[in-house]
């Protein structure tokens, strides 16, 4: 990557995962002549871990990362939208609770002042499926992993490398973002209700209150929490989610330059799912 002598301000986002948090590693350890400003947007409804994460992080890169406030919180949104609840099909949230604030944050900071915007996202080389996110502020995206060829077991490397390793959450979770986020699996939300009741129990109440305001959506497409978390459902859930463990590592095919390439993850279970590069990557 080249960088021009002009003014310019280099952000990189961080949403607590894994990829983002391996490229802030990667970009401190291969770039140090870059003054990087790391950001996190916080939408106040994330797991502990991830402030827990972004902590040591913090540690490692040896800066402070810049908490961006989006001012008004979910719950205000959620009235804002007939307490409607956001969906693939309607991500209010990420408009409002990420992408806002970052565009708001940029323009006041940085455009406003004639100085150019650079943005760093995590998009790996394995991921052509995937595109940056798409701000309607001049500033340009640079995807250094698509540049230098970095894929999900090369970020797994830099992460161990650094000494940090995954984030807890990612024992039962596929993703940071908020508690209650509609991207995820069943199993996630089992995980959720039996790791965060509290949490799980929000989202409830939250649900609750759209669906009595006749919102079309539920958390979890097909059922509401209530129904989720019953007994017999919560061991169906588990059944059917260890079937599909199983059958992903035998089909999983050996790679010789790296035959231990840990466990199964939920990718490979489930297949590549669209998500809020802001809120998970």
């Amino acid at each position: 990557m080249s960088f021009e002598k002009e003014k310019v301000k280099h952000v990189l986002g961080l949403s607590g995962g894994k990829d983002s948090s391996a490229l802030a590693i990667y970009m401190r350890d291969n770039y140090p002549e870059l003054e990087i400003e790391y950001f996190f947007t916080d939408t106040g409804e994330e797991l502990d871990e991830v402030y827990e994460y972004l902590n040591m992080l913090e540690g490692y890169l040896g800066k402070p990362i810049n908490y961006l406030d989006p001012k008004r919180d979910f719950k205000f949104w959620m009235s804002q939208y007939n307490n409607f609840l956001p969906s693939a099909q309607a991500r209010w949230c990420t408009v409002r609770l990420k992408l806002s604030p970052f565009e708001k944050w940029v323009d006041e900071e940085f455009l406003q002042n004639g100085i150019k915007v650079k943005s760093y996202v995590a998009i790996r080389a394995d991921e052509s499926f995937r595109e940056g996110l798409q701000s309607k502020k001049e500033i340009e995206t640079v995807l250094p992993f698509k540049e230098n060829h970095i894929d999900k077991q090369a970020v797994f490397e830099i992460l161990e490398n650094s000494g940090l390793g995954l984030p807890k959450y990612y024992e039962w979770r596929s993703r940071s973002g908020c508690t209650f986020c509609f991207f995820q699996r069943k199993i996630e939300w089992v995980g959720l209700m039996e790791r965060h009741p509290e949490a799980f129990e929000n989202a409830k109440r939250m649900e609750k209150t759209a669906l009595d305001n006749g919102s079309p959506f539920t958390w979890c497409q097909g059922e509401s929490l209530i129904e989720l978390s019953a007994p017999a459902r919560v061991a169906k859930i588990k059944a059917d989610h260890q079937k599909k463990v199983e059958t992903a590592a035998k089909k999983r095919k050996i790679n010789p330059l790296r035959p231990d390439e840990g466990m199964v993850d939920f990718d490979e279970i489930y297949g590549n799912q669209k998500v809020c590069l802001a809120c998970h990557k």
